[in-house]
């Protein structure tokens, strides 16, 4: 029978070709600050790895073990160790690979009580069996997870206790904020200051209206406690009250392969960022992150 390593390798070959063929085969190994590999985002499976000199963390773990190997093969990352797995809240899109993560890294999972109590009743046995040393953390807290500061806030999404993080190390910061019906304030507020920003752009409206998904299913996803369209990212992001523009790498998330299009994800973005004022113009790079192909390491 074919080895589990010998389908991670195929997997890693495939996605490394892709990877490449969109001129993103180029990572270093030069002395990092903060390092942003986002690994897979959509409805199928959502984790991004961080990292510094020192310290590596797993935010979400969407994919299985297989899976996860291949896309950091596919990025030429090797890792041995991780520091710490945060999770934002306990959609299957964002835990259902925790299990076997947890097996693999033993390392510690950042999550908040809420949270952890949903995941323990959907996820399987395993789960609970490998779960050896919890960090139960709240919205508004700070943390540290080796040199990397961790700041967790609350956004509006229908679980139990869903979360969106900020990032510091080595005076770089990094936001990560999907699954969120609207943006309150406060998380505008939370956002500031970004040098690379990973936010949702979930669905176009009219594409989402005519789609496939069921009344009922569409409802949740307009709510305000479902996902942010095509048209409300435009709203803030070009709005300087709002996104003040300063980040090096803006990266839309979470973009649904039924109800939108990574061209119209795009388009959208683009044209909101050129109503901007001049004086508050956005000069960084814009990309859109992919369910089946990394994205390129980002530097900060």
């Amino acid at each position: 029978m074919e080895s589990l390593l010998t389908r991670a390798r195929r997997s890693a070959i495939i996605l490394k070709i892709c990877f490449e063929a969109n001129g993103r085969g180029e990572a270093e190994e030069n002395t990092i600050g903060l390092r942003v590999s986002i690994l897979a985002s959509g409805s199928s499976g959502n984790i991004t790895l961080l990292e510094t000199e020192r310290t590596r963390l797993l935010v979400d773990a969407g994919l299985g073990k297989r899976e996860t190997l291949a896309r950091l093969a596919a990025v030429e990352r090797t890792v041995e160790h991780i520091d710490g797995i945060l999770i934002t809240h306990e959609h299957t899109d964002h835990c259902n690979g925790l299990p076997q993560m947890l097996g693999m890294w033993k390392a510690p999972l950042y999550v908040t009580e809420p949270t952890l109590g949903a995941m323990q009743r959907i996820l399987p046995e395993t789960f609970g069996k490998r779960l050896d040393r919890v960090e139960t953390i709240q919205p508004g807290q700070h943390f540290t997870v080796g040199d990397i500061e961790v700041h967790a806030f609350a956004i509006p999404h229908d679980a139990a206790d869903p979360i969106g993080f900020t990032f510091r190390s080595n005076g770089a910061k990094m936001a990560i904020v999907t699954d969120l019906g609207y943006m309150p304030e406060l998380v505008k507020v939370h956002l500031r200051g970004a040098d690379c920003l990973v936010l949702e752009s979930n669905h176009d409206l009219d594409m989402l209206k005519v789609g496939p998904y069921p009344w009922v299913v569409k409802q949740r996803v307009l709510s305000r406690t479902g996902h942010l369209s095509n048209h409300a990212v435009s709203e803030y992001l070009c709005d300087p009250d709002g996104f003040d523009a300063v980040a090096r790498y803006l990266v839309l998330a979470h973009v649904s392969q039924e109800n939108n299009n990574p061209d119209l994800v795009r388009l959208s973005a683009e044209e909101a960022l050129k109503r901007r004022p001049a004086e508050s113009a956005f000069t960084g790079e814009l990309l859109v992150a992919s369910q089946h192909v990394p994205l390129k390491p980002l530097e900060l």
